[in-house]
């Protein structure tokens, strides 16, 4: 029981940080700027729903994904941490990855009716960084009570996302850019935290291995 709840601390404190809704929150409010607030609602539920898409499928077949290009999870889990590090570095700077999005891609999300599955589903919501957590939480979770408590985990940070979203506005005007940089500031530092223990624990693997050699 105590594994199944390390699991899932594990799990949402990761995948939350990954998404980081709040931090995203004012970069959806300027994709979705002209529209009304019944298709900004829309557009969320959307971009949501395309994003558990990508995360279950991912989660799915992670495994065969380290199949079939040879790729042990300890390497995996040492390039995740980089790619969370430098995550959180961008999120302590209170900016958004380049990997979530490109100006490009912002520019013609402007004009394109299918705004909610890009960039607002993927990147945005299912960046890089998220996919890689759930395929390297994926390879970790060994029985279906494992499995089960992921895909609660994503269910359930995804859910968060799209409340986040729908309350965009009301989240702007009380607290503030100020505050919600702030609060991706304390997000990225917890990501960076979670980066390095992601490092060390794929190192460890590797020496245990070489050492078996």
């Amino acid at each position: 029981m105590m594994e199944l709840t390390s699991f899932f601390i594990l799990a949402f404190s990761s995948l939350f940080t990954l998404v980081n809704p709040i931090g995203l929150s004012p970069v959806f409010l300027s994709l979705v700027d002209q529209f009304d607030i019944k298709e900004r609602r829309r557009i969320a539920f959307r971009g949501v729903l395309t994003a558990l898409f990508i995360l279950i499928a991912f989660s799915l077949i992670g495994r065969l994904i380290f199949a079939f290009y040879g790729i042990t999870v300890s390497a995996f889990k040492i390039a995740g941490g980089i790619l969370f590090f430098r995550t959180g570095i961008y999120m302590l700077e209170a900016r958004v990855s380049r990997t979530r999005s490109t100006p490009k891609e912002e520019t013609e999300a402007e004009t394109k009716a299918e705004i909610a599955y890009t960039p607002i589903g993927i990147p945005l919501i299912a960046g890089p960084g998220a996919i890689t957590s759930v395929m390297i939480l994926s390879s970790e979770a060994e029985g279906w009570e494992f499995k089960l408590v992921l895909f609660i985990v994503i269910i359930l940070v995804l859910l968060l996302t799209l409340i986040i979203f729908q309350a965009a506005d009301y989240l702007s005007q009380r607290f503030g850019t100020t505050g919600l940089r702030i609060t991706q500031r304390i997000m990225g530092l917890i990501l960076m935290v979670i980066a390095v223990q992601f490092v060390i624990d794929g190192f460890e693997i590797v020496v245990l291995e070489w050492f078996k050699l």
